[in-house]
């Protein structure tokens, strides 16, 4: 990490080993050693640790769900920022510029808009919601990569404990002081969900979590209806 570093990027981590070579080779180049990496383990039993050893990053491990991994790597950051990137996102080009020109403003928290890695309309059709979405109320969804000022998570005491849900809440309490900056980026991420369940049952399961979630059911019963 050079002396001119401009953060931490928090990377929850579970079982990840495939694709996770490759994918944080890309991930080390793109950030052009101006940043700390934490890559936090909720305990994985496939090769996932082993595959970590081989890369200059600092490894944390935690208790599993991705909110408490994720504060459990912002604890050992270093630098003014805090990024949460997910382990199937991949960072724009431009990911560097975009940050020093976040840094040199006056934003405490953002976003970039997200793109299925499927070439079907129809996810092109999702992505295009999700980012229009955002952009008109302000709550952001991890799979957009969430980056903030480090006071300012810490200000906010970073993600609640909620084993599903945590980035639509901390949204909802960062928009209090101020609406998300938005980078076009795009940010590419998995549509490995939406392949798997279906395009018209991911949406209206995603619908049907975000209502129950804003009219009081508890993130635990969300947990169970989505993974069970």
């Amino acid at each position: 990490m050079s002396e001119s570093c401009l953060g931490t990027v928090v990377v929850p981590v579970l079982n990840e080993a495939q694709g996770l070579e490759y994918w944080l080779a890309d991930l080390l180049v793109k950030l052009e050693n101006r940043w700390q990496v934490v890559v936090c383990d909720g305990g994985s039993v496939d090769n996932t640790r082993a595959l970590l050893a081989r890369f200059p990053v600092t490894v944390v491990v935690s208790e599993s769900g991705r909110a408490r991994q994720m504060n459990a790597g912002a604890a050992v950051s270093a630098g003014p920022l805090l990024v949460f990137l997910h382990a199937d996102t991949w960072l724009p080009e431009s990911f560097n510029l975009q940050m020093q020109q976040f840094l040199s403003g006056h934003g405490l928290w953002g976003r970039f808009n997200v793109a299925l890695d499927h070439p079907g309309r129809a996810y092109s059709v999702i992505s295009w919601f999700i980012n229009r979405r955002s952009a008109l109320t302000g709550v952001c969804t991890g799979d957009q990569t969430l980056f903030m000022r480090a006071e300012f998570f810490h200000q906010l005491q970073g993600f609640t404990d909620y084993p599903l849900m945590e980035d639509v809440d901390f949204s909802l309490r960062a928009r209090k002081f101020q609406a998300p900056v938005c980078f076009k980026g795009p940010v590419i991420t998995s549509a490995r969900r939406w392949t798997k369940h279906g395009v018209v049952r991911t949406v209206l399961l995603m619908w049907w979590l975000r209502l129950a979630f804003r009219v009081g059911v508890s993130p635990q019963r969300l947990h169970q209806w989505y993974y069970g």
